[in-house]
């Protein structure tokens, strides 16, 4: 069985004049054109390739690598909007659709927006949706406290960012908790600080816990080193000021100079953090 919208690893089965037709284990055929050809292939090699439809809602295969695959979330830009829909550039030759019913709000030329790759049943054809909350599942787990998962930014809201988790779950970063440029699009490495009630999640961009103390705590060393033997951030320091010059939070800063505190290794004043036998 071929997986539209997905790779799949078939067999080269045969040579045509508009390219290689290859098989599944079931037997099932699909044209990988000549334009995807390389002299290495040959008769009997199992290849990957992606598997999407043509113009004419054919089966066809390439080699070409598509920036979203069906059933995850992607950041993709609009190429052209009809009297249907939107059209997204997702990498292929054939443009990605979207129609106007699965748009969050009107999508227009040159922007970006978070989508969802589905096979949409009653057409049968692939397509993409910014309604992205209806594609998220947070019922059933599998993820739990303290895990490392990766995020894609999908919106951003009065309590802070919503974020895809894993490409499954929906979890919330809480704008306080934030101290670097986000947008949304930003695909990055997060945490999962807490499983609130209703397995709503929230995300932390640091790990949780002490763990980030370690590395935080040479790092605070070797500004002070760079600064003479004294760094201008304390308790009273802005957590943007302290995650701009260090890229921590405050409360990491302030774990990480009690810990050099208790190896006396510095001194913590007012106006900063001094190193010992320096003043």
């Amino acid at each position: 069985m071929l997986f539209i919208g997905k790779y799949n690893h078939l067999t080269i089965e045969r040579v045509t004049s508009v390219g290689m037709f290859l098989s599944d284990v079931e037997g099932e055929e699909v044209l990988l054109p000549n334009q995807y050809l390389t002299d290495d292939m040959q008769v009997g090699d199992n290849i990957k390739v992606f598997v999407y439809l043509d113009s004419e809602d054919r089966p066809v295969a390439t080699t070409q690598t598509p920036k979203i695959i069906r059933n995850e979330f992607a950041f993709l830009e609009v190429k052209d909007v009809s009297e249907h829909g939107a059209f997204l550039d997702w990498g292929l030759i054939k443009d990605l659709f979207v129609p106007f019913r699965e748009q969050s709000y009107p999508m227009e030329i040159g922007e970006w927006y978070v989508v969802f790759l589905y096979m949409d049943q009653k057409s049968s054809r692939l397509m993409a949706s910014s309604r992205i909350d209806k594609f998220l599942e947070n019922e059933r787990l599998t993820v739990k406290e303290g895990d490392e998962v990766d995020l894609l930014i999908w919106q951003k809201t009065d309590l802070g960012y919503n974020a895809v988790v894993n490409q499954y779950h929906k979890g919330l970063i809480y704008g306080n908790e934030v101290f670097r440029e986000l947008k949304v699009g930003d695909s990055l490495k997060g945490y999962v600080k807490k499983i609130r009630d209703e397995n709503k999640l929230d995300l932390s961009l640091q790990k949780p816990g002490y763990e980030p103390v370690e590395p935080a705590a040479k790092t605070i060393l070797e500004e002070i080193k760079k600064g003479k033997g004294f760094l201008n951030l304390s308790d009273n320091s802005s957590p943007e000021d302290i995650y701009k010059r260090l890229q921590i939070s405050k409360k990491v800063f302030k774990k990480s100079i009690g810990a050099l505190y208790k190896q006396g290794l510095i001194k913590i004043a007012d106006d900063g953090v001094y190193l010992v036998g320096e003043d």
